[in-house]
């Protein structure tokens, strides 16, 4: 499965994690359509992981997204709006068309 690459060890692991809780899932459940087609996706994840072989050498990954900017849950100061234009409306003083 490619285990050899760091970044496919840990994807394997919960994958046969995945597998084992499956399995226990098919002792409590019996072999119903639900746990069918759980063992029959867990399956075709490790079988697509298995295909993915090694990353493409000209792959670039992408930039590292920076950190999210938190906007708090407080009342905004509306004066800061008071002089601003309306899309497509204009001026808060004047009507729209």
């Amino acid at each position: 499965m490619g285990e050899g690459n760091s970044d496919v060890a840990p994807v394997v692991r919960a994958l046969e994690a995945l597998h084992a809780a499956v399995g226990k899932l098919s002792q409590t459940y019996g072999d119903t359509l639900g746990v069918r087609r759980l063992v029959s996706d867990v399956a075709r994840l490790s079988d697509d992981l298995a295909e993915l072989g090694p990353p493409d050498p000209k792959h670039r990954p992408g930039p590292v997204p920076e950190d999210l900017e938190e906007i708090p849950d407080v009342e905004y100061d509306a004066s800061m709006w008071t002089d601003a234009e309306h899309e497509g409306f204009g001026a808060p003083d004047r009507r729209a068309p």
